[in-house]
């Protein structure tokens, strides 16, 4: 029987948060805005999880999350809030949107932030027509996602019965059971753009191969909406969402271990949490678990009270894992843009290496590297701050990092080659004697400070059996008044879709079955400025 979450209205509620990461942020501020009394406790002594930040020597690092993709996904929340991304964040728009080096070839290809569409066309001329419609269908299928499926908890399927979806249901049909690389090298016959066309599958926690071609309308997102950054990267929208949660009336509590979901007659009742080397019993109405689904189920919850068994997380597809290198710098770097990517040659062979029968970490690899010091002031004069991704297989034997090369072997030797192949394909041979900082972070990382499910980066991968209603209820199958949000519940990886599942734990405790995101409330006029000197004035 699913219990679900007890229907109703939030006001008055006390609620348990499980974990500081940007979805129980959102959520603890989504709640406490519906006037429930909202307290979050975080195991770690910073907020953030996965969008974590470090700094050493005058270079600030984002550990996580560093694109700034879906606008209108990170509007529509500030605006449930009553203000706007504007107000809280400084956006850049980012020209070009990114840089692409293919293995044995000098020239890069830049994406313009504006003309974007006809420089992607234009790689592939011969196939420009396919290659629009491609695009055109990434935005027509973006469109009706947004609409019908991504702000759905599928608590009832009646809302998506709606002229829209039923007349393009044959197409949809088509979109999930055809794989992305199939499906884009139908619209194109240049490797080039197949391998553009192909890489978000990374960022869905998948290979190419086995995304959905429904996923293709991630093109629409980089090509057609470009990308942003907010300056003080990605730990800055941490403090946004913090400062928001917090003037919604959220408590937001560090070091605060949450071991044991409390459950009485089949209803959450509290949390167990330790701090300071104590723990207690805090009582709650209702728990939104943001942490990993394999730490609530198999750590969280008794026994009895798991929704799904040992054989269900054997079949489980954790993801990529990734090996992660934060490096300070000496001067400057111009041949990669704020993001770049590293497509190998072996573009099949790499992803097998990473989801194959025989998983090893790929070399060369297609790797991905920021540089946020081209447009933001993260590393000290004359030096540059470059974070690096190699998506390795989610196996916590590759190992945990370390700083100035003391990580496990492997970890530290990907490294290593990934500096080295960034060297060669840029024209930076003495990269690597111009590193002045280095840390590294490997799977085993992951899975000891997130609770990452075997150590992977993302969460659980875009799939066929797990996208959609078929990722998994947000609401506990035996558990009244306990919800999910986050990366490894519905609508899946992404700081956008971690926004998104803290409305869709909102809509499970409102009992909205509708489809689409909530209407905003009317937003009340800002002070003028010495209106809020003035306010600020006040004791």
């Amino acid at each position: 029987m699913n219990h679900g979450a007890n229907h109703g209205t939030v006001r008055g509620r006390r609620v348990a948060v499980i974990g500081g990461g940007m979805s129980g942020l959102a959520t603890a501020a989504l709640l406490a805005q519906e006037g429930a009394e909202v307290t979050l406790y975080e195991a770690r002594d910073e907020l953030g999880g996965r969008a974590g930040t470090w700094q050493r020597e005058g270079f600030r690092f984002d550990t996580g999350p560093s694109w700034y993709l879906m606008p209108e996904v990170f509007e529509h929340f500030f605006r449930m809030l009553g203000t706007t991304a504007d107000d809280e964040l400084d956006l850049v728009r980012l020209d070009p949107s990114y840089r692409v080096y293919f293995e044995g070839t000098g020239e890069p290809f830049d994406l313009p932030a504006t003309g974007a569409r006809d420089a992607l066309l234009g790689l592939d001329r011969a196939s420009a027509e396919r290659l629009a419609a491609y695009l055109d269908s990434a935005a027509t299928t973006y469109g009706l996602a947004t609409r019908h499926f991504l702000y759905s908890t599928f608590a009832s399927l009646r809302p998506m019965l709606n002229r829209e979806v039923v007349r393009g249901l044959p197409r949809l049909l088509r979109l999930l059971t055809e794989p992305l690389d199939r499906f884009a090298a139908r619209h194109t016959t240049d490797d080039r753009v197949r391998r553009i066309l192909g890489y978000p599958a990374v960022f869905l926690g998948t290979s190419p191969g086995s995304a959905p071609s429904m996923y293709h309308l991630m093109s629409h997102l980089d090509v057609t909406q470009g990308v942003l950054y907010p300056r003080g990267g990605f730990g800055a929208v941490v403090e946004t969402m913090a400062r928001l949660a917090r003037r919604a009336g959220a408590d937001l509590l560090t070091d605060h271990r949450v071991e044991r979901i409390v459950v009485t007659d089949g209803a959450a009742t509290g949390v167990e949490v330790t701090h300071a080397g104590r723990t207690r019993h805090v009582a709650a109405d209702v728990v939104v678990s943001t942490a990993d689904l394999h730490v609530t189920e198999r750590r969280l919850l008794d026994a009895e009270h798991r929704s799904r068994s040992a054989r269900w997380w054997r079949r489980r597809d954790p993801g990529p894992g990734a090996v992660l290198a934060l490096l300070g710098v000496r001067g400057e770097l111009p041949a990669l843009a704020h993001h770049s990517l590293l497509f190998a040659d072996d573009w099949d062979g790499g992803f097998d290496a990473i989801f194959g029968a025989r998983r090893t970490v790929p070399n060369p690899a297609s790797l991905y590297v920021c540089r946020p010091s081209a447009t933001d002031d993260v590393a000290p004069p004359g030096h540059e701050n470059l974070f690096v991704l190699i998506p390795v297989p989610a196996d916590t034997t590759i190992g945990a990092g370390g700083t100035d090369g003391a990580g496990d072997t492997q970890v530290e030797r990907t490294v290593d080659d990934a500096i080295a192949q960034i060297a060669e394909w840029t024209g930076t041979p003495d990269l690597a004697e111009r590193v002045v900082v280095r840390r590294t972070i490997g799977p085993a990382d992951f899975e000891r400070d997130f609770g990452a499910f075997r150590g992977g980066a993302l969460g659980p991968a875009h799939t066929l059996r797990q996208s959609a209603l078929l990722r998994g209820s947000n609401a506990s199958a035996r558990v009244s008044g306990l919800v999910y949000a986050g990366a490894t519940t519905i609508p899946g990886i992404g700081l956008p879709m971690c926004l998104i599942s803290a409305e869709l734990a909102l809509k499970r405790l409102r009992g909205d079955v509708s489809a689409g995101p909530l209407p905003e409330p009317e937003r009340k006029p800002r002070p003028a400025p010495e209106e809020r000197t003035a306010e600020a004035e006040v004791p």
